[in-house]
């Protein structure tokens, strides 16, 4: 009998001039780029977060915390590798996740293949594994007024 657990992600990232955007593993081009310890890749966090806590190992910030200096400004498919370690030494493997970003501008659409190609390498997992959807908050909020970015995903993780 397979063991079946849900996860859930949830991560918030500031945006301003001057900084890169990395999002899903692809850099953007855009004027401002998401604020952070690492490289700030919002949707890679809340993957994180959501396989972790499916497994019940706790969330990103638990293993690789913001005070450590040798995570500053790392590249989070690298942390998203090593969360993939875990969950397969703890026998786990994925069925799916189903991630929304939100975020007014730019538009997303056009860089989910991208995204999910580049997700389902550092995984190992089928793109048909992964579903990346993005929404605006119509102009509303914080995303509206485009000072940060958000991210939500679920997870399905199952033993065999």
């Amino acid at each position: 009998m397979n063991t079946f657990r849900i996860g859930f992600g949830y991560d918030v990232h500031q945006l301003k001039a001057g900084y890169d955007f990395w999002l899903g593993g692809i850099k953007l081009d855009h004027e401002k780029g998401a604020v952070g310890h690492s490289d700030a890749d919002v949707l890679i966090h809340v993957i994180c977060d959501a396989l972790l806590g499916a497994a019940n190992m706790r969330d990103i910030g638990y293993h690789f915390s913001d005070k450590d200096p040798k995570y500053k400004g790392i590249d989070s498919k690298i942390l998203l590798k090593e969360v993939m370690k875990l969950l397969r030494n703890a026998g786990f493997e994925i069925g799916n996740l189903d991630s929304t970003l939100c975020l007014q501008n730019p538009k997303i659409n056009p860089h989910i293949p991208a995204m999910k190609t580049c997700l389902a390498e550092v995984m190992k997992v089928s793109e048909d594994q992964l579903s990346i959807k993005a929404t605006t908050t119509e102009w509303l909020g914080f995303v509206g007024r485009e000072e940060g970015v958000s991210a939500y995903c679920t997870a399905l993780i199952y033993k065999p």
